[in-house]
């Protein structure tokens, strides 16, 4: 038993655990007034004095000295007599002796109630006020950013619709700028169709070069075949330094590289330097009658008399052909004895003779040029140039892997690693030169079968020049007027401001393309010959020109 406890039964217990001193008016209050818990049960008296009480001792009510309610306790001592400590008033029923139980264990885990003070009621007070505080600081920056981004939304939206105001032009502006596109598909009409501004001085001295160089190369072969070589040179000199002008000024002078350049200069030197060596003679006719004749039709050359480009393209293709046809087949004995020796020694050479050249002794010596030729285009133009290239120079192999990309070699070629390409390109080019190569022997030993051969080359590239002038020529023309007939009806059309009466009527005045009715929807059938005759006036242009 505890002491200072009196006995249960000579003293009514209290409801109340000894406070601390800071507390102590509540130990003032008499016990009479407290209510007496009746039926009393004398076994759970009995054993209850046995036990101390739960959490109190006999000095719990004198603070330790180092507690916080020391001083206040200390002072109070002399003046308060503290009562004598009580043990609570117990129900007689066993859930009540549970429940006490359950708090005395719960009273072993936190500190009594005589160990806490002042400061912990103000900090406990304090913690509400912190929370407040936060949630006003959360409440706060959530509305801040909120108008923050309304703000930012109205400002975009703003900006957008002023942007959008901005770029949508007027109808004043649209009806201007719908103006400004006809005339200028008008001037554009007037410029096709005007011959003093759509035929350069440059394109009429070329249509005359090339009819006329047609009609002395005619002339030359049938009536002075001797004469053909030098015409073949005199123009070679003036094509070529033309020729490397343009290509190096639009940077198309790696095309000066190819093979067909160089079978020119071989036949050059054949002519005039080396005349006696058969080996060069026999390697350069294979090379010019197989690769150059069929690079016509691989590489589309076309006889169009008023483009110089197209003109000098298909003249270093088939006049050294022509110039060996005359050589070989065309001058006489005697003379080709005289000016080239051989060519007659190839000739006449007996069955048996080594210098009789059959299809694989001249597959062999055309071979070694045109390996020379390729490795000197391999390391100066791919190798050595491999970074312009690659920013956009056109070379052969580029045009051609472009050019046949759909075609089946253009597939294979293409699906092989990027490494790969160019050796297969070489190979692929090879092959095909060797197999133009076949049908040498036969144009060489035959004056007719080389004649037949000159002219199919010769009327493939005509028909090339022929589907330029009709299907890309006058397309590019008809498509000239097809924009001019929508760029009309869009703006007769245009919902914005009704064309003017004036403009109008000058619309009437441009035929559809078809001749079936003019601008405005009416028959055109027997007025064929007045809309003409509107059309040049309105256009200032000849009859003869359109």
């Amino acid at each position: 038993m505890a002491v200072g406890s009196p006995p249960r039964s000579l003293k009514r217990p209290s409801l109340h655990r000894r406070t601390p001193s800071s507390l102590g008016s509540l130990a003032s209050v008499p016990e009479d007034d407290l209510p007496i818990m009746t039926d009393r049960n004398p076994a759970v008296e009995a054993k209850f004095r046995s036990q101390p009480e739960l959490g109190v001792s006999a000095n719990s009510g004198n603070p330790l000295p180092g507690d916080s309610t020391h001083a206040g306790s200390a002072l109070l001592s002399n003046n308060v007599n503290t009562a004598p400590l009580s043990t609570p008033g117990l129900s007689r029923s066993n859930s009540f002796s549970s429940a006490y139980d359950s708090d005395a264990e719960d009273a072993s885990f936190f500190p009594p109630v005589e160990r806490l003070t002042m400061f912990d009621f103000i900090e406990n007070f304090a913690l509400t006020e912190r929370m407040e505080k936060l949630q006003k600081s959360v409440s706060h920056q959530t509305k801040r950013l909120t108008e923050t981004a309304k703000t930012r939304t109205a400002s975009t939206r703003d900006r957008a619709i002023e942007e959008w105001r901005r770029r949508v032009p007027s109808e004043t502006e649209q009806l201007d700028k719908y103006k400004k596109r006809m005339r200028q598909s008008v001037e554009r009409l007037n410029e096709q169709w005007a011959s003093n501004t759509a035929v350069t001085a440059r394109e009429k001295a070329s249509f005359i070069a090339a009819v006329f160089n047609i009609f002395v190369s005619g002339y030359l072969v049938g009536g002075r075949p001797e004469w053909f070589p030098l015409w073949y040179t005199a123009q070679l000199l003036y094509f070529m330094p033309l020729r490397y002008y343009t290509y190096h000024k639009k940077g198309y002078h790696y095309f000066l590289a190819d093979l067909c350049y160089f079978v020119n200069a071989l036949l050059v030197l054949s002519l005039w330097v080396f005349p006696q060596s058969k080996r060069l003679f026999i390697s350069t006719y294979c090379l010019a009658m197989g690769n150059n004749a069929v690079a016509i039709i691989m590489w589309r050359n076309s006889l169009v008399f008023h483009s110089m480009d197209k003109v000098v393209s298909l003249f270093i293709h088939i006049m050294p052909c022509a110039t060996l046809h005359c050589v070989v087949h065309l001058l006489s004995p005697d003379y080709k004895r005289q000016a080239y020796p051989a060519v007659w020694a190839i000739q006449n050479a007996a069955p048996d003779s080594p210098h009789r050249y059959g299809l694989p002794q001249m597959m062999l010596w055309a071979t070694l040029p045109y390996v020379v030729w390729q490795l000197c285009y391999h390391f100066g133009i791919t190798v050595r140039r491999r970074e312009k290239i690659a920013a956009g120079r056109p070379t052969s192999f580029t045009w051609l892997r472009k050019s046949y990309a759909k075609n089946f070699l253009g597939r294979f070629v293409l699906s092989l690693p990027e490494s790969l390409q160019e050796p297969a390109f070489m190979l692929i080019q090879y092959s095909y030169a060797v197999l133009t190569m076949i049908p040498c022997p036969l144009w060489f030993w035959s004056r007719w079968a080389s004649g037949v051969f000159l002219s199919i080359v010769f009327i493939w590239s005509t028909y090339n020049g022929a589907n330029y002038y009709i299907e890309v020529y006058s397309k590019r023309f008809q498509k000239e007027l097809e924009q001019l007939k929508k760029d009309v009806a869009k703006w007769q059309n245009s919902p914005l401001t009704p064309m003017p009466q004036q403009n109008a009527e000058q619309m009437k005045e441009f035929p559809l393309l078809d001749g079936g009715a003019n601008a405005s929807g009416a028959k055109a059938g027997g007025e064929d010959g007045e809309a003409r005759e509107r059309k040049q006036v309105s256009l200032n242009v000849p009859e003869a020109s359109s």
